[in-house]
């Protein structure tokens, strides 16, 4: 009587176990089936790489419109969407106490700036360097230290209500990385130095290199090598 009822629980549990299988194939055909279905066709999107022959940057499928903003320069003047019209921009993410990836990417920046500059476009070419830390970055502390680097670049501050989706719809982020009532908190950010067209949407990104023993920024020949097939066209 006791093998009877251990060879129907035994017959039991292997149906179960057939039933379970089938039920999850029938699902993962199903789930497949859908996330298979691209939202957005490859046909659709632009091949911005070939059309210009750029070979660094990474372009996004479609310009990226800006978010409305209102921000405070170096200056003390109020910024707004406006100050991008009419020149290309490269845009960077940081904050002034950053202690690698801020000052390297703007040395950098500065080193190649005369050429940028030189660069044959309808519209000039700006450096913007967007601080995200305003409780410790005034006007006048962004003054001093882009000035450090080279007077002509741009640089403002906001309220985090603007800064936030200003950063996401350039494709970026940003994030406190310790107690900000400390004073020397860290602010995690990305690295990339993305470009914006003269119409002030943001079409492409060039990625930080990752070298090692080197820290990850963007690499000012790459960005050298592309920039006039993008902005001289």
């Amino acid at each position: 009587m006791h093998q009877h009822s251990g060879q129907s629980q035994n017959l039991f549990l292997v149906i179960a176990a057939l039933v379970a299988l089938v039920v999850g194939i029938t699902f993962y055909k199903h789930f497949t089936a859908r996330s298979d279905s691209p939202t957005i066709q490859a046909s659709t999107v632009p091949d911005f790489a070939e059309q210009y022959g750029t070979e660094h940057i990474q372009w996004y499928p479609q310009p990226r419109q800006l978010t409305d903003f209102e921000l405070i320069t170096s200056n003390q003047q109020t910024m707004t969407n406006q100050a991008l019209q009419n020149q290309w921009t490269l845009a960077f993410v940081g904050y002034t106490f950053c202690p690698d990836i801020c000052p390297t990417t703007l040395a950098a920046l500065n080193r190649a700036y005369a050429d940028i500059s030189a660069i044959a476009s309808e519209f000039p070419v700006r450096v913007w360097f967007l601080s995200v830390d305003p409780k410790r970055d005034t006007p006048q502390r962004l003054a001093d230290y882009v000035q450090f680097f080279n007077a002509e670049f741009m640089a403002s501050t906001g309220e985090h209500s603007q800064l936030y989706p200003l950063v996401r719809s350039m494709g970026m982020m940003y994030a406190m990385a310790g107690d900000t009532s400390q004073p020397n908190y860290l602010v995690d950010h990305s690295g990339s130095i993305v470009l914006i067209n003269p119409q002030g949407q943001v079409v492409g990104r060039f990625k930080p290199q990752s070298i090692p023993g080197q820290i990850a920024v963007s690499d000012t020949e790459q960005i050298l090598a592309d920039l006039p097939r993008i902005v001289g066209s």
